[in-house]
């Protein structure tokens, strides 16, 4: 994959951006490569260049990369007023849950659709989806639907008011939890040991939860990026967070490049049909 600038806007011009319209809701969706479905959600504030680039990994170890615009400038580098707003926004808005425990946030109704309809279009055995920071737990609830088959959680930071709180209904959380024991299924998650935002007391809920289907993984502060990092990285979230993209150190080696090739393994693992 040729390098990118990560400092400037990207114009994500390798990806196809699809209107696609589910439940009677209309979204963009940058689509890229061949091969089974694996959807990106983004982290706040947006489709950052860091999000772009670990999206075209996943294209490039052979998946088709769905990336639903949710929120944000799509391709932008984020900065601190910008990215406040659009967190703020994000926070009042009905499609999403940013305080509520124990409450799935609604938009994940069109993606467990998406999923569908990107099992669909791909084939495969099934679908791969990962959520990062505000979509943290996305993944996890669109193991409803029975085409998600891989679900990863990166530093799952909602709800933003409860440390130790799930975003996700008690009966849907059950239903993950049976269908995970039947199906011989595993969730993978992420987090930086001193995240101001995913604290270990939701890893331990998860734990708690999801029995040993729950595989986490607790980098230290030591192993994240902090040079030439984004405005809104560098001032608001201002601690040691992304584990894939803006605290990534892309260098062979890295505990973070271990963290997304443990990632890429397993959507090959569980998709490979």
């Amino acid at each position: 994959m040729p390098k990118r600038n990560l400092t400037e806007d990207d114009l994500l011009d390798d990806f196809n951006p699809r209107q696609i319209t589910l439940d009677g809701v209309t979204k963009v969706v940058h689509v890229a490569g061949t091969g089974p479905a694996v959807i990106v959600m983004t982290e706040m504030p947006g489709i950052s260049p860091h999000v772009a680039r670990f999206s075209r990994w996943i294209r490039d170890a052979g998946f088709t990369v769905y990336m639903p615009s949710l929120f944000g400038r799509d391709g932008a580098v984020p900065n601190v007023e910008e990215g406040k707003a659009i967190f703020q926004r994000a926070c009042v808005s009905a499609e999403f849950r940013a305080f509520a425990v124990n409450e799935s946030s609604p938009v994940t109704r069109w993606l467990r659709s998406l999923a569908r309809r990107a099992h669909e279009e791909c084939g495969g055995s099934g679908v791969g989806a990962i959520g990062m920071c505000f979509t943290g737990n996305f993944a996890l609830t669109m193991m409803l639907d029975p085409s998600m088959l891989a679900p990863v959680l990166c530093q799952p930071t909602l709800p933003l008011n409860d440390p130790a709180g799930l975003e996700i209904g008690p009966e849907e959380l059950l239903a993950v939890r049976r269908r995970l024991d039947r199906d011989d299924l595993t969730v993978l998650a992420y987090r930086f040991e001193g995240d101001r935002f995913c604290k270990a007391q939701r890893f331990a809920a998860y734990a708690e939860a999801l029995g040993d289907r729950f595989v986490a993984r607790v980098l230290p502060d030591s192993a994240a990026n902090r040079d030439s990092l984004a405005p809104f990285f560098e001032h608001v979230v201002a601690s040691p967070h992304s584990v894939v993209t803006a605290h990534l150190i892309d260098e062979a080696g890295q505990p973070t490049i271990a963290a997304r090739d443990e990632i890429l393994s397993f959507f090959t693992r569980r998709l490979a049909s």
